[in-house]
C-alpha cells in the first residue's frame, strides 16, 4: 500500500494562491506517475494535472495557465501550485499515483493510489 499525504489546503479569496504538496514514499517518483485531482460532493472526481516520467504535464482546460504541477525527487514531493484562484476552484483536492507512464492521463481509473484529500474554499 502507498501512502500519500496531502497538505496545504485552507481558506483563500479569489484571485489568490495556494500551494499543494503531496508527501509520498521515497521509492514513489522512480515507480509511478503522479496527478492531482479534486472533487465536489455529488459531482465526479475531476482530473486537474499530471506529470510524467518525462517530466511532461498535462492539464485540465479548466486549470491550465493557472496551476502548475511539480515533483521534488529528492524531497519525494508532489507539487500543485494554484494561481488566480477562482470560487469554483473549491474542492477537495487529492493527489494521486498510477503505474502506467507515458500517457499523460487525467482519469481517475487509471490512478491505483490515492490520498485522504485536502480542503481548499476560495471565497468571492
Amino acid at each position: 500500500q502507498v501512502q500519500l499525504a496531502e497538505s496545504g489546503g485552507g481558506s483563500v479569496q479569489a484571485g489568490g494562491s495556494l500551494r499543494l504538496s503531496c508527501a509520498a514514499p521515497g521509492y514513489i517518483f522512480s515507480r509511478y506517475c503522479m496527478g492531482w485531482f479534486r472533487q465536489v460532493p455529488g459531482k465526479e472526481r475531476e482530473g486537474i494535472a499530471t506529470i510524467d516520467s518525462d517530466g511532461s504535464t498535462n492539464y485540465a482546460d479548466s486549470v491550465k495557465g493557472r496551476f502548475t504541477i511539480s515533483q521534488d525527487n529528492a524531497e519525494n514531493t508532489l507539487y500543485l501550485q494554484m494561481n488566480s484562484l477562482k470560487p469554483e476552484d473549491t474542492a477537495m483536492y487529492y493527489c494521486a499515483a498510477r503505474e502506467r507512464c507515458g500517457w499523460p492521463s487525467l482519469y481517475s481509473r487509471d490512478y491505483k493510489y490515492w490520498g485522504q484529500g485536502t480542503q481548499v474554499t476560495v471565497s468571492s
